[in-house]
């Protein structure tokens, strides 16, 4: 039957600045361990033309299918505040691109397939276990209604990777808007080479913002948007307790998606100095801290367009200015909107606004779990008493004395108290990525080749704001412990 992926690959039709060539790589045994049927359908793809042999090939990179132009992409960026000039994809590839079902355009990335020119001494390589922790955890924010990239397949190698010990190798098959960076404008800005900056503001605008094309001021259109995209998904990963761990300018897209899920975690217990990644030794990524540094990253982003923006600097700082406060607005009304749907009360005035912050202080000092909590008020809403909820505080008092004052709150505002659990279901999820269940599934894979554990928790992650009684384990965070990630290179 042969593989047939209907490629249409506008990346590498850029000059040759933007990318280095890949030749396939032969490896040991590829298998296919996982294919997302569902994406693979909106993409074009038969699904089952990458269960094959052939497709195992073709997924790690072994292979090239037809019309496939496998590339390296180049980029700069801030890594933990430091400018590294040149970066660029050091253990990926970018097979090409499609057009899905939608008219959507989409990447197609092969990561962990090997050496490239930008790998700096490293393998190229990724380890099972992060890939298994992207695939669940993007797929699981995209069933959360968080903009991400998605994961089309897994295959292992039979080629083992050498971390801190012997691991088995996977290649993870990414899909994405498409993987253009703050650190994209980086890497030419910072070369001075404006022909080549121009390109790609132009390229991302045609993929990110088209109704922006042939604008006079198209490059403070694209700034703008990036940075209203930027704002809103930070706020929905704020609403949802996700930290990434790694918020380099680098692992920022300009499309808006959540990309690079190395050392990212969910929170147990609420508290905004929750840092989960090893290599954040200073907190830099903190989960408090992700909203500034999302406006930082853009800020990155605004110094590399003022070139284009304008050939009067003062006029160009302007609209540099004018973006970051369209990024702090467009976080401040998306995080406080939800916020209130988070407790019930959308639309709310300062007051119910006042009433959100007050939970979340008490939150913070009595340790209590974010997931449960915000999913807990639904039932309280609804009339049950708060015990089981106000278990999982160490002081359970405040938080019964803050139910009271909210249940005062919903009988003054005359609101259906059905309806408000209703929305505090749909807001909050009864299922997120539980770091211990996570860590569960990817030992069983690893350490026994036993993928069930795997696809059960995916399948309860893919319906995340149902209750699913019969899946309550998954919810269940496990004893509270230490919880480092790392990013797996």
């Amino acid at each position: 039957m042969g593989i047939a992926i209907p490629f249409d690959n506008s990346y590498a039709r850029l000059p040759k600045a933007f990318h280095a060539p890949i030749a396939p790589k032969a490896l040991a045994a590829p298998r296919t361990v996982k294919v997302n049927h569902a994406l693979a359908d909106d993409l074009g793809i038969d699904p089952t033309s990458l269960e094959t042999e052939e497709g195992a090939a073709v997924l790690a990179g072994a292979r090239a299918a037809a019309g496939a132009e496998p590339i390296a992409l180049v980029y700069a960026g801030h890594q933990f505040g430091q400018f590294v000039p040149r970066l660029g994809d050091g253990r990926a590839l970018l097979l090409g691109e499609v057009v899905d079902r939608f008219g959507r355009r989409r990447d197609l990335q092969l990561k962990g397939s090997g050496i490239t020119p930008y790998s700096r001494q490293g393998d190229g390589l990724a380890a099972l276990g992060p890939v298994l922790r992207e695939y669940l955890v993007s797929e699981a924010m995209h069933a959360l209604g968080v903009p991400t990239t998605r994961s089309l397949a897994i295959v292992t190698t039979g080629e083992s990777v050498y971390r801190e010990t012997e691991l088995p190798g996977a290649v993870l098959t990414r899909v994405a808007a498409s993987h253009i960076r703050v650190g994209t404008f980086q890497y030419f800005a910072a070369r001075g080479e404006d022909d080549n900056l121009r390109a790609l503001a132009d390229h991302a605008i045609a993929r990110h913002q088209p109704d922006a094309l042939g604008a006079p001021d198209r490059y403070r259109l694209f700034l703008e948007g990036v940075a209203r995209r930027q704002g809103a998904l930070i706020a929905r990963w704020m609403l949802l307790g996700f930290v990434h761990g790694v918020m380099n300018t680098d692992n920022m897209a300009v499309s808006g998606e959540t990309i690079d899920y190395g050392p990212c975690a969910f929170l147990d217990r609420y508290d905004p100095a929750t840092v989960f990644s090893s290599i954040d030794r200073g907190g830099r990524y903190a989960y408090g801290n992700q909203p500034a540094i999302g406006q930082w990253n853009v800020a990155r982003l605004a110094e590399c367009l003022l070139p284009l923006l304008s050939d009067v600097e003062a006029e160009a700082m302007e609209q540099a200015t004018g973006a970051l406060s369209i990024y702090a607005e467009t976080f401040n009304t998306t995080y406080r909107e939800g916020l209130l749907a988070k407790i019930g009360l959308p639309g709310g005035d300062e007051r119910d606004s006042a009433l959100a912050d007050d939970l979340l202080t008490i939150m913070k000092a009595g340790e209590a779990d974010f997931t449960a909590t915000f999913r807990g008020l639904a039932s309280l809403a609804a009339g049950a008493n708060g015990e089981n909820v106000g278990a999982g505080f160490r002081e359970p008092a405040a938080f019964t004395a803050w139910v009271g004052a909210w249940r005062e709150r919903i009988l003054e505002k005359h609101l259906d108290t059905q309806a408000v659990a209703a929305t505090i279901r749909a807001a909050n999820p009864a299922f997120v990525p539980r770091n211990q269940r996570v860590e569960e599934v990817i030992a069983a894979a690893v350490q026994n080749e036993d993928f069930a554990p795997f696809e059960a928790f995916l399948a309860v992650l893919m319906r995340p704001y149902d209750d699913q009684p019969e899946a309550s384990r998954w919810a269940d965070p496990g004893p509270a412990a230490p919880y480092r990630t790392f990013c797996g290179t």
